[in-house]
């Protein structure tokens, strides 16, 4: 019989016993070394995931809200000017156009894919929009031909908020793939440790084509600046570390199958719930691949007394997210109430998250799909 204490939401762990002799090997390199900012691991990861994504510029930072404030700083924005974005999402996204004195502008998501709505996204231009950042929510694209035939239109930049779909393939209508977070002008990511590619601690990264664009975001992520001690740009403190290069370096090498993994225990779930009356399992994308950050459901009955029923039985689950952004009190000032975006509402009373990672079996499967099925 299985060990509760075997079912996690996620199992780093058992992922670190893949990667084991080739981290402690590059970490005891870097004390030996003393290269612990910026040093060699940092640039051999960064160009690995340059060829990884098929784009020129990976410009690694601190963590993946960075990323975000980093990408509009970048772009020139100003305090006043729109940011068009989701609510169904972790804050972080809008957290950091408000430091920076912008204003969100939300648009409902999909009820199916949970990624913004693309057909509401024109609508909501206006002459002070400034960036349109569309989110890759539990593991797959938003869609992006569309959204990019709409930004274009309009002369206005994309930030793609990749924190969760790293891996993920888009496919344009005329055949062509890229990778998420490498079709917009910016794509942005979090490597927190939970990630497909996730770090022992934070860190995060940039992508772009554009050369100029990313010698100014290097500037900006470094004090602003091009030579020490002289700045060109208002900028931050935000750089990776060593240790966390060498882990997302042995981790990259493996991406791929770690997607497969996922996809895997994504697949099992399905046929588990696909006839079940009461859920509805992930929508994969016709234009997007899935890499499964989470294995998110649509429950239709009372979650509370499943999520209560489920920790009695000992299985994780998560509701990602409980409060869409445009309901939470730090953002009243935008002027949005219930019912304004009904979309996104509804889901977050609707979606629970069970245990997904790369070292799931099938005996951990079946045991979590059985207690499932006998909490509703």
């Amino acid at each position: 019989m299985i060990d509760q204490m075997q079912i996690q939401m996620v199992d780093l762990k058992g992922q670190y016993l893949r990667i084991k002799e080739k981290v402690e090997f590059g970490m005891q390199e870097v004390i030996s070394t003393g290269a612990f900012i910026n040093g060699p691991y940092v640039k051999t990861f960064g160009k690995n995931l340059e060829k990884y994504l098929g784009i020129d510029h990976v410009i690694p930072c601190g963590n993946g809200t960075d990323a975000l404030q980093i990408a509009l700083m970048a772009l020139g924005l100003k305090p006043g000017d729109e940011v068009i974005t989701v609510p169904f999402t972790f804050v972080a996204t809008a957290e950091v156009a408000a430091l920076l004195g912008l204003k969100c502008v939300f648009i409902d998501i999909d009820p199916h894919t949970f990624n913004m709505d693309a057909s509401l996204l024109e609508a909501a231009i206006t002459e002070k929009t400034k960036c349109i950042v569309p989110v890759h929510l539990y593991g797959q694209c938003a869609e992006m031909e569309k959204i990019m035939e709409i930004a274009n239109k309009h002369g206005i930049p994309v930030i793609e908020d990749n924190a969760q779909a790293i891996g993920s393939d888009y496919v344009f209508s005329n055949g062509m793939k890229k990778k998420s977070g490498t079709i917009g002008t910016i794509g942005c990511t979090s490597f927190y440790p939970s990630k497909n590619l996730g770090a022992y601690g934070d860190a995060g990264a940039l992508f772009t084509d554009d050369e100029a664009l990313a010698h100014k975001i290097r500037c900006i992520a470094n004090h602003g600046q091009v030579v020490k001690y002289q700045s060109d740009f208002i900028g931050v403190n935000s750089r990776l570390d060593s240790f966390q290069a060498v882990v997302l370096d042995a981790k990259l090498s493996l991406l791929d199958e770690f997607t497969r993994d996922r996809q895997n225990a994504a697949h099992f779930y399905d046929e588990a719930f696909k006839d079940h009356e009461s859920f509805e399992i992930p929508v994969r994308a016709s234009y997007s691949s899935h890499v499964f950050h989470q294995y998110t459901l649509k429950y239709s009955g009372d979650r509370d007394q499943l999520r209560a029923a489920l920790n009695e039985r000992g299985i994780p689950n998560m509701v990602y997210y409980p409060y869409p952004i445009h309901l939470h009190k730090a953002y009243k000032y935008l002027g949005y109430k219930q019912g304004d975006l009904p979309v996104s509402e509804q889901l977050a009373h609707q979606v629970i998250s069970l245990p997904m990672h790369t070292e799931m079996d099938t005996e951990q499967l079946e045991f979590i799909v059985d207690a499932v099925k006998k909490s509703v």
